[in-house]
């Protein structure tokens, strides 16, 4: 089988690293890929869409598997369709669910989907209103997408408002933010729960957390992602029968009555209040960094499950996990999440510790190749991930192996799986 990933990130290089130890795969082609993708497969430069799909036919590519949201919401699932070819990932109507907000709040309201009070305004006078009769912290989100940094956690009314001011005058996200969602805060721990539909059919995948904040506490900034880990021990079976009950199977059948199929990754973003859980937020597609860590328990080939989704056939599946723990800690660019930050070369020491070798690896992220020598030159500059038998060998690996890379200005945070291992010591 002939696989392309479409994306350049991290979660495309995990995506990469299970096809490439996949038998059924004969070639992965990276649309564009990255400095690290080069050791998995082919990168391929084609930015238009259809002549993506003409590519396709051309190298004769069975699978197609969209990662980042962008390309999903410009809809290139439904121009490769069109083309006879087979795509994993929503079409662009049902990408809408991450492509604006908006919609997905009345789409959560319509089926009676559990989620945070909210409205939807594009005027300052009626956000106003509303901030007035919430207790902050408030939550201001823009409409469209903004990369993972259109939501603002304001700390008090008067910042709301500056936020809502700020989005809704086009100064903050442009056009993105020309209409927002003011929303009450839900105060819990936040869950990644991701299922793969067919549009039908789904199967949910062990549950994971992400870190957002750039620093150790859950302190500083928002941003993409500074880490993750799965399975965690936050859910028990009475909380995944709730999530499966209430928020998956109300999604996916509701998005198939209106006539907007579900056929890809369903990423559902959770707060858990005193054991409920509500919708922070739907993406279509892997999270980053979630999917570095969820990749690599898939026991089931990984050609298989995105092709059986794809087509219609997951019921003719079974599929399985390894019984361990992921951890994956970001190491970012010195100016993340602030601004851009001076290409620095990364040296990767050789790895002599033979236990490290077997149970940590590297997903390459905001890098490049130059003159045959990997560069850092993005925000998130790539995942270090460890597997073991508990977390906390999972987060030892994960950390060992951070140790051996360098480059200039790196910085992750300390404390990722922090919230399981207090659980475990509980």
């Amino acid at each position: 089988m002939r696989v392309m990933v479409v994306g350049s990130g991290g979660r495309e290089y995990a995506i990469g690293r299970a096809l490439h130890q996949d038998k059924n795969v004969e070639k992965i082609y990276f649309a564009p890929g990255n400095g690290g993708t080069f050791e998995l497969g082919e990168n391929v430069e084609v930015a238009d869409y259809r002549d993506l799909a003409k590519f396709a036919k051309e190298e004769g590519i069975d699978l197609t598997i969209v990662g980042p949201e962008a390309p999903l919401v410009e809809g290139i699932v439904d121009i490769f369709k069109e083309e006879g070819l087979t795509i994993f990932g929503p079409s662009q109507k049902a990408a809408l669910l991450e492509g604006s907000k908006i919609y997905m709040k009345n789409f959560l309201k319509r089926r009676g989907i559990p989620t945070a009070r909210y409205i939807e305004t594009d005027t300052m006078e009626e956000a106003s209103e509303f901030i007035d009769e919430l207790e902050p912290p408030i939550v201001v989100k823009a409409d469209g997408l903004c990369a993972g940094k259109g939501v603002i956690i304001a700390q008090s009314q008067e910042e709301a408002k500056e936020a809502a001011a700020r989005m809704l005058s086009g100064e903050a996200f442009g056009p993105a933010g020309q209409r927002v969602v003011i929303e009450e805060f839900l105060d819990g721990y936040e869950l990644s729960i991701f299922a793969i539909s067919d549009g039908e059919r789904y199967v949910i995948l062990p549950a994971a957390q992400d870190h957002k904040r750039l620093l150790d506490g859950d302190q500083g900034p928002n941003t993409g992602g500074m880490g993750a880990y799965a399975p965690t021990p936050l859910i028990d079976d009475e909380l995944y029968k709730k999530i499966e009950e209430r928020i998956v199977a109300p999604t996916i059948e509701g998005m198939r009555e209106e006539g907007t199929p579900f056929e890809g990754v369903l990423f559902v973003g959770l707060m858990i209040v005193d054991g409920e859980p509500y919708v922070l937020e739907y993406n279509v597609r892997f999270g980053d960094p979630e999917c570095e860590v969820l990749m690599p328990l898939l026991k089931t080939p990984a050609s298989e499950l995105f092709y059986k989704a794809a087509t219609k056939r997951l019921d003719e599946l079974e599929i399985e996990f390894w019984d361990k723990y992921a951890v994956g800690v970001v190491l970012a660019s010195e100016n993340y999440p602030y601004g851009k930050s001076k290409p620095s070369e990364i040296i990767v020491d050789e790895i002599v510790h033979q236990d490290l070798a077997q149970h940590a690896h590297i997903c390459y992220a905001g890098v490049s190749l130059i003159e045959g020598k990997l560069f850092a030159t993005g925000g998130r500059v790539l995942v270090c991930v460890g597997i073991g038998d508990t977390i906390k060998e999972a987060r030892d690996y994960a950390y060992m192996l951070t140790g051996q890379v360098h480059f200039a200005g790196k910085k992750f945070r300390s404390d990722i799986a922090y919230q399981a291992l207090k659980a475990d010591a509980s």
